[in-house]
């Protein structure tokens, strides 16, 4: 599959610099602080950095025109999946060392040091996944809290079946964006299905140390109709949709639909889309710009009652709905 071009999401710029200094304050700004050294003195700096940020997920384009070596030490909050677009970088994480490409990218994981020496022509496309997200997707998929800090093997190779297929998803992901189909303000619930699959992608296709437990849990291959609920559900969060809408988009009787999500989530349909909503309206009413009121929060994602709203908001984050200031 072939990534390259010139650059990536133009029309979401961070930062456009020659100076060491700004590139490292800036780019520090969207993922850790690090260390930011030019290898060759003689070489000129040219960084473009590019930007666009959902709720658990952001994708970025990054270059810096020069051979660098940057030193983030531990990411700490966060994972970093890299697929160079062109060039190559030295990484070197876990106690292990090897080269990305435009065939192989890695998986930098949040409580391990990592060290990385871009050349002068690399590019990358950057896919930056809170990992409280991640960990939450894991526990739905395993039912049961992850038994420690998740760690992926750090390459991702790109000519192997599963890698192939992460490089699909997360190029499909990179395309949306850059058509203007994804990730737009203010977010919708395609968006929070599309960083809710790709993590379910890394899970299930990246060999982690809890691969074993995700393989043993039948998370791995979750129901057909699970899925096509799921999917309904995130499409018509503002509808006011039943279950039977829900059962005859995932194609199965309402008795079997019930039974599936007891089986899967312990809970009912309608307590999932309920769930699901709400933490659509949380995270409309935290959002970094264009907060709406609470009542417009509610409305959008399919709350007609704003008392049971109010209710339900405070019995899952444990206080009223209110926008961020």
């Amino acid at each position: 599959m072939s990534l390259h071009r010139q650059s990536y999401f133009s029309n979401h710029p961070v930062l456009r610099t020659r100076d060491l200094d700004e590139a490292r304050f800036k780019v520090s700004q969207r993922f850790c602080d690090h260390r930011l050294d030019v290898s060759n003195r003689n070489s000129q700096l040219s960084v473009t950095h590019n930007a666009v940020r959902g709720q658990h997920l952001s994708v970025n384009y990054l270059s810096y025109g020069a051979e660098v070596t940057v030193d983030p030490g531990e990411l700490g909050s966060f994972y970093l999946f890299q697929m160079p677009l062109s060039g190559k970088a030295s990484v070197a994480h876990r106690g292990d060392e090897m080269t990305a490409h435009v065939g192989v990218g890695t998986i930098l994981n949040p409580d391990r040091s990592a060290l990385l020496r871009w050349g002068e022509s690399c590019q990358k496309l950057l896919f930056q996944i809170d990992s409280a997200h991640l960990e939450t997707v894991a526990r739905n998929l395993t039912g049961a809290p992850p038994p420690g800090p998740i760690r992926f093997d750090m390459k991702v190779d790109f000519t192997r079946p599963n890698g192939k297929k992460l490089q699909r998803a997360f190029a499909a992901c990179a395309a949306a964006i850059e058509n203007g189909g994804l990730f737009q303000r203010p977010l919708s619930g395609s968006d929070l299905q599309v960083e809710h699959d790709l993590v379910y992608a890394l899970l299930t296709l990246q060999r982690s140390n809890i691969s074993h437990i995700i393989a043993r849990s039948d998370g791995g291959t979750r129901p057909r109709d699970i899925r096509h609920a799921l999917e309904f559900m995130h499409a018509n969060l503002a509808e006011q949709i039943t279950v039977l809408d829900i059962a005859a988009a995932a194609e199965v009787n309402v008795r079997t639909l019930q039974k599936s999500f007891l089986r899967v989530f312990q809970k009912t349909p309608m307590q999932v889309l309920r769930d699901t909503r709400l933490d659509a309206a949380h995270y409309l009413l935290h959002a970094r710009r264009d907060v709406p009121s609470v009542s417009e929060a509610a409305y959008s994602c399919g709350f007609s009652h704003m008392g049971r709203f109010a209710s339900y908001y405070r019995t899952r984050f444990g206080h009223t709905p209110c926008k961020r200031m």
